[in-house]
């Protein structure tokens, strides 16, 4: 395959960035976006030029490194993440642009790569459950109805990618927030925390500077782990259940 290749790059954040043209050739569809990415830094580096800076960890869909926006989506035009799309999704001869997650709280670090530690800074206002030290507890120690299991698992599988936010006309992170509050506060170990997970939380996502959600359901649509929409529901009524109760 031979595809063009419109790439943005940007020295940092403080430094005005653009779109540049690049031509690759010889692409296999059985390679994939990163692999591909691979390849167009080989021949710049041959060339003496500056390499597309790019984030990549584990290239197995479970680290949520690899956050590019193809063609206008984020991951690009499969649900799935952007080291597990492979080149047979586009056609010989297409013109590609990738481009960094846009949001504000999102700031480049360098071409496609983005500083996304907002979301750790909200995952360390109450992500967590406390836990005494010492030898784990017996596994069946604490029954767990099976629903909410099922409802911690499904939310657990959040990777922090930031496509939500990408994908979000308001730059929202109420769908990353949610999962991350919802997995915990379904179960027993997270009860001591619940009110105090979910009021911090919200108010460390707002501080970082992310979109009001409007309820668009692009996050939902965009997420290649399938933390659905209504998450962010049950994320609301444990947000008013709380306030409620430290109000009275």
């Amino acid at each position: 395959m031979k595809l063009r290749l419109r790439v943005w790059r940007q020295q940092n954040a403080d430094t005005p960035g653009a779109m540049a043209t690049y031509e690759v050739d010889g692409i296999s569809q059985d390679m994939s976006f990163l692999e591909m990415l691979d390849t167009l830094n080989e021949e710049l580096i041959l060339r003496g030029e500056d390499p597309v800076a790019f984030d990549h960890d584990c290239r197995e869909g479970i680290c949520g490194a690899c956050s590019l926006v193809i063609n206008g989506d984020a991951h690009g035009p499969e649900r799935t993440t952007t080291c597990q799309l492979h080149m047979r999704s586009f056609q010989d001869g297409d013109t590609i642009d990738v481009e960094p997650w846009r949001a504000s709280a999102f700031p480049v670090v360098k071409d496609l790569v983005v500083d996304r530690s907002a979301f750790d800074r909200i995952i360390q206002a109450g992500g967590y459950i406390s836990v005494p030290t010492g030898a784990a507890p017996e596994a069946h120690a604490t029954p767990v109805p099976k629903a909410d299991a099922d409802t911690a698992f499904e939310h657990a599988e959040c990777i922090g990618c930031g496509a939500c936010v990408a994908a979000c006309p308001n730059g929202s992170a109420m769908l990353f927030t949610s999962a991350k509050i919802n997995h915990l506060n379904v179960l027993p170990q997270g009860a001591p925390e619940r009110e105090t997970r979910v009021l911090d939380m919200v108010a460390a996502m707002d501080e970082e500077g992310f979109g009001g959600c409007t309820l668009t359901g692009e996050c939902a649509t965009a997420c290649p782990k399938g933390i659905p929409l209504p998450s962010i529901a049950a994320m609301n009524r444990e947000w008013l259940r709380a306030t409620r109760k430290v109000n009275r």
